[in-house]
């Protein structure tokens, strides 16, 4: 068990919660199987790492259901039971790279930022943006979107690397644009988890290669090898 520091309504359905503790070293693009209650829900919820500082790390997380729901009510003190962290995260590049968030995708890209070497860095939001000036120590630039798309502001074909976390249809959209570039583009995505170690198969995608799992497999995946159609169609 582990203690939260803060619970922070950021704005409207979005948190950022600071746990205390000692971690395991965590790779960008990782995420934490989180769970406060005991029996309902039945499933813990997988959040990304946001950040890790000293002695914790932060989750930030939209307020999307019921498990959701309960955390958004933790408060300083309270215990939470967290483990990983898990997956396969985003490598480790080096070059001219993007980061490209898109909404509460923007989660995994701060901590991803702070292991690089100055991306430029892309985040689009719908209504308002949320937590940017946090990004501006670890960007070469920073680009904000508010309505449209982030990705118009984009050309892909500048970077060696984009790495991509945000709505399924923004993911699929930024990976045609990068067909046929030098640019290897790496997608996060987000699926229901039951056991976050790969003993089942609740999280199973749609892979080119056949079918893959988010939690061990992924969540990053290179965008080439993503069988977009399919996983529109689920």
């Amino acid at each position: 068990m582990y203690t939260i520091l803060s619970n922070e309504r950021i704005c409207a359905g979005i948190y950022l919660m600071t746990v205390e503790g000692q971690f395991q070293e965590a790779c960008m693009g990782q995420f934490y199987m989180l769970r406060a209650w005991n029996d309902v829900p039945v499933l813990s919820r997988p959040i990304s790492i946001y950040n890790v500082e000293n002695n914790s790390i932060q989750f930030l997380y939209k307020m999307a259901g019921e498990g959701t729901r309960l955390l958004a009510k933790l408060h300083e003190g309270d215990s939470i039971q967290l483990e990983g962290p898990l997956g396969h995260g985003f490598p480790d590049v080096k070059g001219r790279v993007a980061l490209i968030g898109g909404g509460i995708g923007m989660a995994p890209l701060l901590y991803t930022a702070k292991q690089l070497d100055k991306p430029d860095i892309y985040l689009g939001f719908q209504d308002q943006s949320y937590l940017t000036e946090a990004f501006e120590p670890y960007s070469n630039k920073l680009v904000v979107q508010i309505g449209g798309s982030v990705l118009d502001d984009l050309d892909p074909s500048s970077y060696e690397y984009a790495l991509v976390c945000g709505p399924l249809g923004m993911m699929k959209e930024a990976a045609l644009r990068a067909e046929g570039l030098n640019t290897k583009m790496y997608v996060s995505l987000e699926k229901r988890m039951a056991c976050g170690i790969g003993a089942c198969y609740v999280c199973s995608v749609l892979n080119k290669n056949g079918h893959r799992k988010v939690c061990t497999d992924g969540p990053v995946f290179l965008a080439e090898e993503v069988d977009w159609h399919g996983q529109l169609s689920l």
